[in-house]
């Protein structure tokens, strides 16, 4: 594809053309192209750059957000009552997921004695009644606070089913 940049261009015009007189000399007319498209091209490929870097930084932030999350797993697949792992470390504001597995009802209660100071157990815990009774599901709680927090499932406290997340 030719590219048109800016040049002056000569046409030459011829005027009075008759049979019986002398040609008479030629005028000149000068025409100018200039090309805007190159500017608009340049601005259309900024625009789609910027596009593109916009919805990879969103993408970025889904994975990131998604790479922050640990899963605990509550019952082994060998039937053993227990968190699987027992005991982890998380950063501080990184979501833990605790899902369902075997054994169930399983629930997730942290202990008010066993927690950093200031720590209400009530807002991170699951209450005694609420159970997570089918294979999937799942009880989610993030913690801010740095520390150590214990805790443990209510119905299988006795059985050993306790754990421990160190929040740095």
């Amino acid at each position: 594809m030719a590219t048109i940049t800016s040049a002056a261009v000569s046409i030459p015009s011829f005027t009075g053309l008759k049979s019986s007189t002398a040609i008479s000399s030629p005028k000149t007319t000068s025409v100018r192209f200039t090309s805007s498209s190159t500017p608009k091209l340049a601005v259309k490929a900024s625009l789609k750059d910027i596009g593109v870097a916009i919805a990879a930084t969103a993408a970025t932030a889904i994975l990131a957000t998604n790479a922050l999350a640990i899963e605990i797993t509550l019952g082994g697949d060998d039937g053993s009552l227990a968190f699987i792992p027992q005991n982890f470390e998380v950063a501080a504001g990184e979501k833990i997921v605790f899902k369902n597995n075997a054994g169930f009802p399983h629930n997730v209660v942290f202990d008010e004695d066993e927690v950093p100071s200031g720590v209400d157990v009530s807002k991170i815990s699951m209450s005694e009644e609420d159970l997570l009774n089918a294979k999937g599901e799942t009880y989610a709680v993030t913690l801010t606070e740095k520390g150590t927090y214990s805790f443990y499932c209510s119905p299988h406290a006795g059985a050993g089913m306790t754990g421990k997340v160190t929040v740095n």
